[in-house]
């Protein structure tokens, strides 16, 4: 059986946890205390090489790390990922997006919702908002076209995104200004399977501290 190594805050981690439920796949799950250095253990960096969550042990002992790896490892095969060359190319393409612009909503987000943004340099703040607003905008530009971020049908790379573009306006990002995504956001939440449940932060009294 596989097991995911889980931080039940983390919406990378909540990524995987979403097309296993859309797979209906069987798994085990271990908790990772990331805010009390669990992750920089060593037998969990030979897991997860940064110390970060999610991780995946397979049934044969092969260990997978990062979430849009395992997400593309996960749903080979499946209606989730393409089967054209080009088509997985495309949800490369978006996934690649979601680490490079993304994260800046992610970022923003914990910090916003863990009580850290005002101990962050007010220029770096400023910086990663600029960076999210752009995501946002090239979001907004891209869906007005088509239903899903990849194409017609719905993907890892829309899973990969939803998980911190749903959530901007915890990080004071108004996802109204942005209607063509919030239709998306509705799109993706009606697909079967999908899993509804956010954990906060505040079920770790470790949160607001910064990672060892």
């Amino acid at each position: 059986m596989l097991t995911l190594y889980d931080y039940l805050p983390s919406q990378n981690a909540w990524k995987v946890r979403l097309l296993l439920n859309h797979l209906d796949m069987p798994y085990r799950t271990e908790i990772v205390r990331i805010f009390e250095g669990e992750g920089q253990r060593p037998g969990f960096l030979a897991v997860s090489p940064t110390g970060a969550v999610p991780a995946l042990r397979l049934a044969d002992g092969r260990t997978l790390a990062e979430s849009n790896a395992i997400l593309t490892y996960l749903a080979h095969g499946t209606p989730y990922s393409p089967a054209d060359p080009f088509g997985q190319a495309k949800v490369q393409q978006w996934l690649s997006f979601e680490q490079d612009h993304v994260a800046s909503i992610a970022t923003l987000r914990h910090w916003t919702l863990t009580g850290k943004l005002a101990r962050r340099a007010p220029a770096l703040v400023e910086r990663l908002r600029r960076v999210a607003h752009k995501a946002l905008a090239i979001l907004e530009r891209e869906l007005a076209e088509r239903p899903f971020i990849a194409g017609d049908t719905y993907t890892i790379a829309d899973m990969s995104l939803f998980a911190y573009v749903h959530r901007a306006d915890e990080a004071a990002l108004a996802l109204a200004d942005h209607p063509h995504v919030v239709r998306w956001i509705a799109r993706v939440r009606a697909q079967p399977g999908f899993l509804g449940t956010v954990y906060p932060y505040s079920i770790d009294p470790f949160s607001g501290g910064d990672l060892p």
